[in-house]
């Protein structure tokens, strides 16, 4: 991966993260509930669900880059169509409610890192789209162990590090996230980068 790619790569990624959603939503309910830990708790759950999708896209998508050859083609153009249809969806949707969940569940870190870590593996979707996203940023025909290593230390960053950022500022971000005006930028950022990051692989040699 070129430095421009990472760069690129770890924007996205981050904006993605900022987009008000169901995950931000649990950090910012049990930081603000079962204080800061907790929020961490669910962070770090996070974290790992999404480590676990990123590496069967990477992989998957490597398996198959090598073993279809040119018929691989097709795979991205279709990744680079969903990942625009991704991106107008994202423009076009409504605004979230981010209505803390009662903070009357088990207070332990242990019970708040599950719950991270179950409602991101729930989303079964997310390996179709980190499978969409990476041939746009990674050479899938050429990956090697660094190139792994590199984009599972992008997502530990980008993703941890704005659900910690939710979850230090819990009631302050819990009251920003939930204005109009502000998802509607965040998402509207978001939305443009995806259908940016789509017809750039469609069109990338």
């Amino acid at each position: 991966m070129s430095q421009v790619e990472m760069i690129a790569l770890f924007v996205v990624m981050t904006i993605l993260a900022l987009v008000p959603s169901t995950s931000v939503a649990l950090v910012v309910a049990r930081s603000s509930t079962a204080g800061f830990l907790n929020g961490c708790a669910v962070a770090a759950g996070i974290v790992v669900g999404d480590l676990v999708f990123v590496l069967l896209a990477v992989l998957g998508m490597a398996v198959l880059a090598e073993a279809m050859g040119s018929i691989f083609l097709i795979l991205k153009y279709l990744a680079g169509a969903y990942l625009i249809w991704f991106g107008i969806g994202l423009l076009r949707s409504k605004p979230l409610s981010l209505v803390a969940a009662s903070g009357r569940s088990a207070s332990t870190l242990s019970a708040s890192f599950f719950s991270g870590l179950i409602l991101t593996l729930g989303d079964v979707k997310a390996i179709f789209f980190y499978a969409s996203l990476f041939p746009a940023f990674v050479d899938l025909a050429t990956i090697n162990t660094l190139d792994i290593a590199i984009i599972v230390v992008l997502t530990i960053v980008a993703v941890g590090g704005v659900k910690l950022g939710y979850a230090y500022s819990a009631m302050r971000v819990a009251s920003f996230a939930r204005g109009f005006k502000a998802e509607r930028a965040v998402k509207g950022v978001a939305g443009g980068f995806m259908v940016g990051a789509g017809a750039y692989l469609i069109a990338k040699p």
